[in-house]
């Protein structure tokens, strides 16, 4: 099974997010800023023009730029390609043998990674798996991880729920993800914020960091 043709579907707007069971919110000082799975293989599936790409590319960037004017890391991850059946693993199953032209395992031109920010090669859904993440969140002395990118259902929210997991504050950006479709997207919003993370809007949590850094300051 290879990706699916993701029809356009508009994202959730603020009144429509789910309440947070907890009442976390990002800190400079102990946040680390996600973009998960931007390459031009997954971002393609989606349409060029109109959402949700047109509101969630910009609030990735937004909260990008945020982070860097904070001194918060900036981590990208991103599936390499040539994967072997057993670097596949069961991900071969289910969706393919994944990148297969080099062209497509770069971040998107608006969201690409820039000197400092750190890029990880990611395996498998969650962002923690057979990468260095949990180890870059102690070595910085930093317990938070807002979460950007693709696919809201799958990798965003499996990536939250470890996060949760290994003691770190998540935080599900719910209009800096996109999914196969609007009922996926909500319900990846949904489980969130029932079960591991807040979920909030990119320009909330950008105003918190700004915020918090001029009280630092």
């Amino acid at each position: 099974m290879a990706l699916p043709t993701i029809p356009p579907y508009r994202v959730p707007t603020p009144e429509e997010l789910p309440d947070n069971r907890v009442s976390w919110r990002p800190e400079p000082s102990r946040s680390v800023l996600l973009v998960h799975d931007m390459e031009r293989h997954f971002v393609n599936a989606f349409p060029r023009e109109g959402e949700p790409l047109d509101v969630v590319v910009p609030n990735i960037r937004l909260l990008r730029d945020r982070a860097r004017a904070s001194g918060v890391p900036v981590v990208y991850c991103a599936q390499p390609g040539g994967q072997t059946p057993e670097q596949r693993g069961l991900q071969l199953e289910w969706w393919g043998p994944g990148v297969a032209d080099p062209a497509q395992e770069a971040i998107i031109d608006e969201l690409a990674p820039a000197d400092g920010d750190v890029l990880l090669t990611k395996w498998r859904y969650s962002a923690f798996q057979r990468t260095d993440l949990r180890q870059m969140l102690r070595d910085w002395g930093r317990d938070q991880l807002i979460i950007t990118g693709v696919y809201a259902h799958i990798g965003c929210l499996m990536t939250a729920a470890e996060a949760f997991q290994q003691e770190v504050q998540a935080f599900l950006v719910a209009d800096a993800v996109a999914d196969f479709s609007l009922e996926e997207h909500r319900m990846a919003l949904d489980y969130a914020a029932k079960r591991c993370a807040v979920v909030d809007t990119a320009e909330r949590l950008a105003q918190d960091l700004a915020a918090r850094e001029s009280e630092v300051a």
